[in-house]
Parts: structure tokens; sequence; C-alpha cells
């Protein structure tokens, strides 16, 4: 389901690449010495804004620093991390947790078995730190996998479940930001749910599987309406807030990077990383 809040990268200065790419590393970077290989292949580009917001938020202390890794072991390459990363890589691996377990028992996905397994102790001290977060995750989970179990045919009630749960993911800390955060965590939830919703509609037709699509008449233009008002609420909570820092990152990923990912089955996790 995650994938879609990505850079479009054509548009963006070479400086500003460079930034996000360097973060995108250093999320990376930290999810492998936090939680070892398995935890460095749940890399996302959507904690990746996140972490890149609440560091731009905040204005936390950046640290930069050259690596080589396995991906490109010959040539170093930038990494910045700030105190938000090690929130990001938590919530990056929390999320991944619930996901395979999710798939494992809605879908008997070996895979998901396998992986739920691997992950759940290191997830279950994340659950201890981070208990707001953790209820979200399941509440939300459970509600959803309920609706769509039960067919429900309203795509924004099963929406509204997910960005209810990744609002509360974006709230780092509670105080005089968490209203805007929360909000635009719930708006990009909701529109990267739509949106995976949408592009598996065909194969969860053959193969079965609950879409809150199924059956109704719709087309790309009905989709792309509903899906451009979920970002317009995001685009109103991302200029609300003082970010200074990075800031034409941000505008380059919601008016523009989030629709590369529209009709394309998200690539391997191998494949992101190659690719950023």
């Amino acid at each position: 389901m995650f994938g879609y809040i990505r850079i479009l990268k054509p548009e963006l200065k070479v400086r500003e690449y460079n930034r996000y790419r360097a973060y995108y590393c250093g999320l990376c970077r930290v999810l492998k010495q936090k939680y070892g290989l398995i935890g460095e292949m749940t890399l996302t580009y959507d904690m990746t804004f996140l972490v890149m917001l609440l560091s731009s938020l905040y204005e936390q202390e950046e640290k930069q620093k050259a690596i080589r890794c396995e991906v490109n072991p010959l040539i170093k390459h930038s990494t910045i991390t700030t105190a938000a990363t090690a929130y990001g890589a938590d919530m990056n691996l929390l999320l991944a947790y619930y996901k395979e377990k999710d798939d494992w028992q809605d879908e008997k996905d070996k895979k998901g078995l396998i992986l739920s397994a691997a992950l759940r102790r290191k997830a279950e001290r994340i659950e201890k730190q981070y208990p707001r977060q953790t209820r979200a995750v399941i509440q939300e989970l459970n509600k959803l996998g309920q609706l769509e179990q039960s067919g429900c045919p309203d795509a924004d009630q099963t929406a509204d479940s997910f960005g209810r749960l990744l609002g509360e993911l974006f709230v780092m800390e509670k105080d005089l930001w968490q209203k805007p955060l929360y909000e635009l965590g719930f708006y990009m939830g909701r529109f990267i749910y739509l949106a995976d919703a949408w592009d598996d509609l065909a194969e969860d037709e053959k193969s079965g599987q609950p879409n809150p699509f199924k059956g109704q008449d719709l087309n790309e233009e009905v989709i792309k309406k509903k899906l451009t008002a979920d970002l317009s609420e995001c685009a109103a909570r991302l200029e609300y807030l003082p970010l200074v820092r990075d800031a034409e990152i941000f505008r380059n990923i919601i008016y523009a990077g989030v629709w590369t990912g529209l009709g394309k089955k998200k690539r391997s996790m191998a494949c992101q990383r190659e690719s950023v």
C-alpha cells in the first residue's frame, strides 16, 4: 500500500534532489543500525517524507555523513539524519510488521507469516515506546479489515480508517502542531488507500480479494477527482505549517510526485532503493 509519496525527480533542482536522497539514505542507514538487514528492507518513500517534514518543522539539527552501502559499495554517498529519523524508522518498522501480519491473517500469504515472525520482537519494543501510535495502527487496521471483509461499498469509509492511522503516526509530539500534522497525515492516508485500491482493482476482481471499488461504475477521471480533493487538503495543511527548510521538496511531492506512482504496481523495496 505504501510507495506513493515520492518525488518527481525531473522537477527538482540538483541540490534539492541530493538532499532528498540523503534523507532517504539516512533513514535506510538508521533502519539497518536499529533493526538489521530486515529493518533496512522495510524502507519506504512515505516515511522519508515524514522524517523530512518533522525535521523541517522542528528545525532539528542535521548530521551529515558520507558512507558506502550494499547497493552502491564503490561510491560514497551522503546521508542526513536528525532526531526525527529514529522516529521515522520506528514507525516504518511498526507499519511493516502489522502489514505483514495482516497479509498472513487475511490472505494466508506465507511471506507475511515469515516476515511478521522475524519482525515481531523488534515491533514489540516499539509498541512499548509508542503506545498511542500502536493503538491507532491496531484499531484502525482491525476496523479496516472488518469493513473490507464485510464488502463495504463506501470507499470513503475505508479510506478514513487508514487516514486516521497515518494521522496518528504523523504526530510525533502532542504540541502546537499536532492538529495540522494529524490532518495532513489523515488526508495523505486517504490518498494512499484510495490510490492503492484503484491500482489493485483489476487484480482483486480476479483473485476475489476485497476492494471498495468493486461493482462500481468508475473511471480514471472520477478517481482522480477524489484523489485531487484529498491532495488539496494535504496542500492546505502543508502551506499552513511554517516550513522553510526543504519547502520546495515538499511541494514537489504533494503537487506532482504523488501522481507518478498512480497506475503502477508497487516495486519491490530493492527496486525502490536503487531508483532513488
